[in-house]
């Protein structure tokens, strides 16, 4: 009998298992540090053309060739990498960043400062905004988003929609500090939800709609926010002789309470703040822990009155919440116009007397 064939099944198990999870560690710290040399590396070839062309003016006027030259002398030294676009993208990312006064080409320092992907970094530079910028850097890490859902999260306009918020210095200031006390609710819900990734049409249920979003879950809690943690759908309360169902249950590690998410396939209504105050009664008596906050309703539709959730949640706006679902993504014009809207409604509530 082999050696390898005494060995218990179980302890070789083990054994296998232990040494996948090491190479796969491994795996992804060999990763990182690959990306870390290559953004460290296109900063410092960034870094040598600019200075290069700053030595003198006539070095600086004809830039654009420059980088044609360039371009075709490294890449037929080191192949793919070198066209003319990724040295422009290189080149803008020194200019970019050149204010963080980093210089340094792998070092700690560095790593901290453009922890990113290179590909992050590709996308970040389209960005005009430097305040935008800053803040998908930040949350992209604070996430751990990919280059697709840095992307998405650029299109639904996530920054501007963040913005909205009462606490915006808060939302934007992330990540807050870790005894600063907690934001309200309001604050951490956008308005409207886009979901767009559920791939529904005009015809769908609630039930539907229910299903698409545990499928996409992945996605649904990141338009949510990266606070959010899944607990259960279609939990089951009774309430004397009547059984109810909740469509979906999340808690929040911000505010630390639950939050009871209702689905609904139509216009938000007062009858919709009555139910949804009745399952966070239910909720506060049986399902929340002594050390957790009262939790938070969520009524998701898919059209609301601002007139009648205003009325209808008058004196629960801590407890409940009304928010839009879009099912597909807005035009860039389409969207900064409604955002302008939801501006204007915010700073005319900051006006009004009280």
């Amino acid at each position: 009998m082999s050696p390898m064939k005494r060995v218990p099944t179980g302890l070789y198990g083990d054994l296998v298992e232990d040494l996948s999870g090491l190479l796969e560690s491994a795996r992804r710290a060999a990763a990182r540090s690959v990306n870390t040399v290559m953004t460290a590396t296109y900063w410092e070839v960034g870094r040598r053309i600019v200075e290069y062309e700053q030595r003198g003016k006539d070095r600086a006027e004809y830039g654009a060739e420059l980088l044609k030259r360039l371009s075709d002398d490294l890449t037929r030294q080191f192949g793919r990498g070198f066209s003319l676009r990724n040295l422009q993208q290189i080149r803008a990312f020194y200019a970019t960043y050149a204010a963080a006064g980093i210089s340094q080409t792998v070092s700690a320092k560095f790593s901290q400062r453009f922890p990113l992907p290179w590909s992050h970094y590709v996308r970040l530079l389209r960005l005009d905004n430097p305040l935008a910028r800053q803040f998908y850097e930040a949350e992209a890490l604070r996430g751990g988003w990919t280059v697709r859902q840095l992307q998405r999260q650029i299109d639904s306009q996530y920054y501007e929609r963040a913005a909205l918020s009462k606490n915006k210095e808060a939302i934007l200031s992330r990540p807050a500090p870790p005894d600063s006390p907690p934001t309200h609710a309001a604050d951490e819900i956008r308005d409207p939800l886009v979901l767009e990734f559920l791939g529904l049409k005009d015809e769908y249920s609630e039930s539907d709609l229910e299903e698409a979003l545990i499928r996409h879950l992945e996605e649904f809690l990141l338009e949510l926010g990266g606070d959010f943690a899944f607990v259960a759908r279609q939990r089951r309360l009774r309430v004397g002789d009547a059984w109810f169902r909740i469509d979906l249950l999340f808690f929040h590690r911000r505010l630390r309470c639950l939050v009871v998410i209702d689905l609904k396939q139509g216009e938000f209504t007062a009858s919709d703040a009555g139910q949804m105050n009745l399952y966070l009664a239910y909720a506060r008596e049986h399902w929340t822990h002594p050390d957790e906050n009262p939790p938070v309703g969520l009524v998701l539709a898919s059209a609301k009155d601002e007139a009648v959730a205003r009325y209808a949640l008058d004196g629960l706006e801590d407890a409940i919440l009304a928010r839009e679902y879009r099912l597909a993504l807005p035009d860039e014009e389409t969207l900064a116009e409604e955002i302008a809207k939801a501006r204007r409604r915010v700073e005319g509530r900051a006006a009004s007397p009280m």
